[in-house]
């Protein structure tokens, strides 16, 4: 997530690495709607990336550029590599380090003065390749492997695609009308305090949480359980957050 250009520096470059962190702990944005793991554990480690990032001397779109390493290894070994417990932990420890290096770029962005158009758009280029390719190569790891039954279970992986892309795309539609309305963006928001209640509710529908169900690998049947919950919920999150999107956007426009 890259920061807003023109954003003020969160603190000096001669802070020590704690002093770096204390700073950028008390600059963080709200975290209106965010699901628990992503408040709470993946920001918390995307703080302390960026702190070591900037203190590295590293660009954002540098940092981008690792996460962007780190997710697609992952991605690339549920497609080519035979499920087990090895790979699951590998996975795991892949996708939950490139998602909290997508969480520092923009913080590091934050901690430089602002981030860039540019920076922006790759940001977003690569979560939307992550993403789209994700349970792609869930379902071609399932097939090659098989590690479930050839038949209507295949269609999961496709399924659950459809909808973290539409989630994806929606969430970032919204957000674009909103600014092109003149309303006041969810990123933007200062007028509600973030709900702990919310965030524990949604949390099924949490990336970092999917990230860590890939441990589970090792053991298909139980994978496999949680892999089809995980879908229902974000199918269900997704149905009934399109019909309070539609009807605000119908406020937008008029």
């Amino acid at each position: 997530m890259t920061a807003a250009a023109g954003s003020r520096p969160v603190g000096p470059a001669g802070d020590s690495l704690a002093a770096t962190v204390q700073r950028l702990a008390a600059a963080q944005k709200g975290a209106v709607g965010a699901p628990a793991y992503s408040r709470f554990v993946n920001r918390k480690l995307g703080r302390l990336l960026a702190a070591l990032a900037f203190h590295a001397r590293l660009t954002p779109n540098a940092v981008t550029g690792l996460s962007a390493l780190c997710t697609f290894s992952g991605i690339a070994m549920l497609a080519t590599v035979h499920p087990g417990w090895p790979m699951g932990v590998t996975v795991t420890l892949l996708l939950v380090l490139g998602y909290a290096l997508d969480s520092a770029d923009g913080q590091l962005a934050r901690l430089r003065g602002g981030g860039s158009a540019a920076g922006e758009w790759l940001d977003h280029m690569v979560d939307s390749v992550k993403i789209a390719s994700l349970h792609l190569s869930v379902l071609i790891g399932f097939y090659r492997f098989e590690a479930v039954q050839r038949g209507p279970w295949l269609l999961l992986p496709l399924a659950f695609s459809v909808v973290s892309v539409v989630l994806f795309f929606g969430t970032l539609l919204n957000e674009s009308l909103r600014a092109q309305h003149g309303a006041v963006t969810r990123a933007a928001r200062t007028d509600k305090r973030p709900s702990v209640t919310r965030s524990l509710l949604v949390v099924p529908t949490d990336y970092g949480l999917l990230c860590l169900v890939f441990v589970l690998l090792g053991a298909p049947s139980v994978f496999l359980s949680l892999y089809a919950v995980l879908f229902a919920a974000t199918a269900m999150y997704l149905a009934l957050a399109s019909v309070k999107w539609f009807g605000e956007m119908g406020r937008l426009g008029s």
